[in-house]
This record gives structure tokens, C-alpha cells and sequence, in this order.
């Protein structure tokens, strides 16, 4: 029912009576909105305007107001550490870029994000590539890395770890796909991480990410599981041809330096052989030269003396002698290599029988032939 319509008590929606047909009181109206406001405030409504009831004191317009902007201002107070950067958006709009300490922006008006730019971040990415030689290897690579640009982390890219996990993606797939499969499995692991790190710092500063690439890891590398078995023998067959290859070298390293050092001696061994014989052949040409002058002198004492000497090498040189007795009719026999080898027993044993033994036992042979010769003549005689 209508304030206005018949049995609606004439009240106005202002809280008065209507008295007739006229416009609300104004006066009334804003007396109890000031009273309202008391009462949000901590006061109490007024009595009546006949009745005698006390009132608080009302809040000045001017107190609400400060206090207000001191709410306002405190709510602009934030602390930029020593290892963030705060990068701040006026309106949605690039404004600045922070450093460390205390610093103020106006609320609802400036946007401040903090980003730490110093601590390190970690990013791995697991896969099935495809090498170069059309084999298949499971790859398990770690991202180390920072944030270069504030500015560019938050503003450039809507998902800067995004772009990194697809920009790592991208170039590990490319990389791997320019090597073989050994070279992934085994040696070429460290060549790869540096080959990967520079192609995803290339990527990441073309999409201007703001992130510096700090190091690369590649953690493992390992066949797929079905060609396991296939994969270890293919190691121990090139660990065998490796310990194989070093065997021969050994070899070789062993083997060389003996042959030429052999060749060293036999060369030495010649030379030394050469001035040998041509000292010899000068030593007997000068002594044939000195023979000469003595034969000259006296050729009949020169050539037994040659003979003697002659006869005496020849004898030195065997074991057996054979004596011709003149005046008898048989031959005697001396087996001189018997006779050396129990002269040999009353000596020492490791010693050689040197020429003067030798001369000795002839010697004392000879005397004994000339005694039995000297024996036989005067048998004779007496008969």
C-alpha cells in the first residue's frame, strides 16, 4: 500500500505525517540522517525535540577526512630488498623501476610487483630425443638460471617459465638431433650442455624474457629401456676395442725402443768391428814391413823363426798331437783335451785355462817325447 493511498496513515517516506497535500519537511529529514551518522560513529540519537536527553558531540567532517588520507598513505609503505627489484605500473602503464630500500606509491593508482633478481632458479626437462643417426636416447636436462630483467620478466612475456620449459625444449631437440647417439651417451655429454645453453640464451633474448641462462647440466642420458641389453654390449664392445688399442700400444711403446736399440748396438757393434779389423790390417801390414827389414838382415834365422811361430799358433789352437818318433815305426798319440780337463779339476772350475797352461803342458809333452826318443837311440846303440 502507498504511503499516499487511503489507510496508509499518511506516512511519508521521510519518517513524517503527511498533514495535507504538501512536500516533505526537508529539515526533519536531514536531522535524522545526521542522527544515523551519530550512531555510526559511537553516539547516541537525540530525545525528541520537546524532550531534555543530552547528546555527544558530534565528529568533525575535517577528522574523517585526514584520517582517511593517513589510512590512504600507510597503505602506499612497502620494502624493497636488497636482492628483488620492484617494478612498478601506473594505470596499468610501465612507470619505473625500483631498487632496494623503502619506497611509497600510491595505492590504486600504482601497481608494484617485487621480483627477485639474485636468487637461483632451477628448471629440468625430461624427453625422448631423436639423434642424428636415427636412434632413439632418453635425455635428463637441468636449467640454472636467474632473472636479468625485471622489466622484461613481468611486462614481455605472460609466462616467462613457460617460455623457458618450450624454449629448452626447442633447443635440446635440435642439438641432440645434430649429434650421434655415441656422442650423446658418452664423451660429447659436456659439448652438448655448452651447445644447448647457447642456443636457449639465444631464444630466450629473442623473446626478451628477461632471464640469463647461468648453467646447463646434462644429468643423464641413457638408450630407451627395450634396447638396454643391445646398448651394454655395444659399450663392452667398444671397451674392448679400447683396452685392445692400448695393449697394442704398450706394445708397441715396448717393442720399438728395443729395436732401435738393438740397431743402435748392431750399428755400434759394425763400427766398432770396422776400426778393429783396419787396425789389425795396419797392425800387420807394419809388422810385415819390419819382418821384411829383418829378413833382408837374415833370412835363414828369419824364416825358422817364422816357421817355429807358425807351428806354435797352429798347436795352441787343437787338442790332440800326433809325434812322429824318428827311428820307430809307430806314431804317438797325445790326447791333450784330456790332459786339459784334469788340469782343469785341480784348478778352479769357473776359471779359464789360460795360454801359459797350455804352453806348460805341450812343453812338458815335448820334453817327455825327447827323453823316450833319447831312450830308444841308446837301446839301439847298445845292440
Amino acid at each position: 500500500m502507498a504511503w499516499n493511498e487511503p489507510g496508509g496513515n499518511n506516512q511519508d517516506p521521510w519518517g513524517g505525517k503527511r498533514g495535507g497535500d504538501g512536500p516533505p519537511d526537508l529539515d526533519e529529514a536531514l536531522k535524522k540522517f545526521q542522527e544515523k551518522l551519530n550512531g555510526v560513529f559511537g553516539g547516541k540519537k537525540s530525545g525528541s525535540g520537546n524532550g531534555g536527553g543530552a547528546s555527544l558531540p558530534k565528529i568533525p567532517v575535517a577528522l574523517i577526512i585526514v584520517i582517511a588520507i593517513l589510512v590512504y598513505a600507510a597503505g602506499g609503505i612497502y620494502q624493497v630488498n636488497e636482492q628483488e627489484k620492484a617494478v612498478i605500473l601506473r594505470f596499468g602503464v610501465f612507470h619505473d623501476t625500483k631498487g632496494p630500500g623503502l619506497r611509497w606509491n600510491p595505492p590504486l593508482v600504482d601497481e608494484v610487483t617485487l621480483i627477485n633478481v639474485t636468487r637461483k632458479r632451477f628448471h629440468e626437462s625430461k624427453g625422448s630425443m631423436l639423434t642424428e643417426d636415427l636412434n632413439i636416447v632418453d635425455i635428463n636436462l637441468s636449467v640454472q638460471y636467474v632473472i636479468n630483467d625485471a622489466r622484461d620478466f613481468v611486462l614481455n612475456v605472460r609466462d616467462p617459465e613457460l617460455s623457458l620449459k618450450q624454449a629448452t625444449e626447442s633447443a635440446l631437440r635440435h642439438v641432440v638431433g645434430s649429434s650421434v647417439m655415441h656422442e650423446v651417451l658418452t664423451e660429447g655429454r659436456e659439448a652438448i650442455a655448452v651447445d644447448v645453453q647457447a642456443r636457449l640464451q639465444q631464444y630466450l633474448d629473442a623473446y626478451t624474457t628477461g632471464i640469463l641462462v647461468d648453467k646447463v647440466n646434462v644429468e643423464e642420458s641413457s638408450p630407451p629401456k627395450e634396447v638396454q641389453a643391445a646398448f651394454d654390449d655395444v659399450n663392452r664392445a667398444r671397451e674392448d676395442e679400447e683396452r685392445l688399442k692400448n695393449e697394442a700400444k704398450a706394445y708397441a711403446n715396448d717393442i720399438i725402443p728395443k729395436a732401435r736399440g738393438r740397431a743402435q748396438r748392431t750399428i755400434e757393434e759394425a763400427n766398432a768391428y770396422k776400426e778393429r779389423i783396419v787396425a789389425v790390417a795396419e797392425g800387420e801390414a807394419t809388422r810385415f814391413k819390419n819382418l821384411l827389414t829383418e829378413y833382408a838382415k837374415a833370412p835363414e834365422v828369419t824364416r825358422e823363426r817364422l816357421y817355429i811361430e807358425s807351428v806354435q799358433e797352429v798347436l795352441s789352437n787343437t787338442s790332440k798331437v800326433l809325434v812322429d818318433v824318428d827311428g820307430g815305426n809307430n806314431m804317438m798319440y797325445l790326447p791333450l783335451d784330456k790332459i786339459i780337463d784334469q788340469s782343469k779339476s785341480n784348478v778352479n772350475r769357473t776359471q779359464q785355462i789360460s795360454p801359459d797352461v797350455i804352453r806348460q803342458i805341450r812343453d812338458s809333452v815335448m820334453d817327455e817325447v825327447r827323453r823316450e826318443n833319447l831312450n830308444n837311440r841308446t837301446t839301439r846303440g847298445g845292440r
